[in-house]
């Protein structure tokens, strides 16, 4: 349980911050950056829900991947320890990414077969939901620099990241009526306009 009675510490007014273990971190640590952009991925989440309520079968899936961001934000602001027990600290499972994997399937099949590449926009949901995924995009990145400076990233986290994105891609073409609205890249389309 989780109580937060004062807003403000005055803690940060430094420019540190603390990890989940306590340690204090500068707010432009990477892993900071990284949970970071997992926390601004969830608010582009936030927003496309209000364009997603009709749907509700898109709008339980995004309700609940927003609850599964506070549980990533959690993972990664907490490094793994080499002998860590299990349950010692909230992490992604596999599990979490599999469903994805199963989401983006069931989605995937009832949307028309891709002919060119999709341009962001079309619905509002649409438009919220490539954001998302292009935020997301960026906690990747964000995520793999962490694992390139030798610190520790559980590899389901990894993964979940990268299937996210996946994901946002498939929701955002289902939020275009189901692919009928989407906005295609037409190549080299403009270069002998005036």
């Amino acid at each position: 349980m989780v109580t937060l009675n004062r807003i403000y510490t005055r803690t940060g007014d430094a420019g540190t911050t603390r990890l989940a273990t306590g340690a204090p971190v500068s707010k432009a640590d990477l892993r900071v950056e990284a949970y970071g952009a997992v926390d601004e991925t969830n608010a582009c989440l936030g927003l496309a829900r209000l364009h997603t309520e009709a749907d509700a079968e898109l709008d339980a899936m995004l309700a609940r991947i927003q609850n599964e961001l506070f549980d990533l934000g959690a993972d990664l602001s907490t490094p793994p320890k080499p002998d860590e027990a299990e349950g010692a600290a909230l992490r992604i499972l596999d599990s979490q990414t599999g469903r994805l994997e199963q989401e983006i399937d069931l989605l995937n099949a009832r949307l028309p077969a891709l002919t060119s590449f999709v341009l962001p926009g079309g619905t509002p949901a649409a438009a919220a939901l490539h954001l998302a995924r292009t935020v997301c995009r960026r906690a990747e990145r964000e995520a793999v620099r962490l694992v390139e400076a030798g610190e520790p990233v559980s590899g389901p986290a990894m993964r979940y990241l990268n299937r996210l994105s996946d994901f946002l891609f498939v929701a955002a073409r289902w939020a275009n009526g189901q692919g009928r609205a989407e906005v295609f890249w037409k190549s080299g389309a403009t270069r002998s306009l005036p």
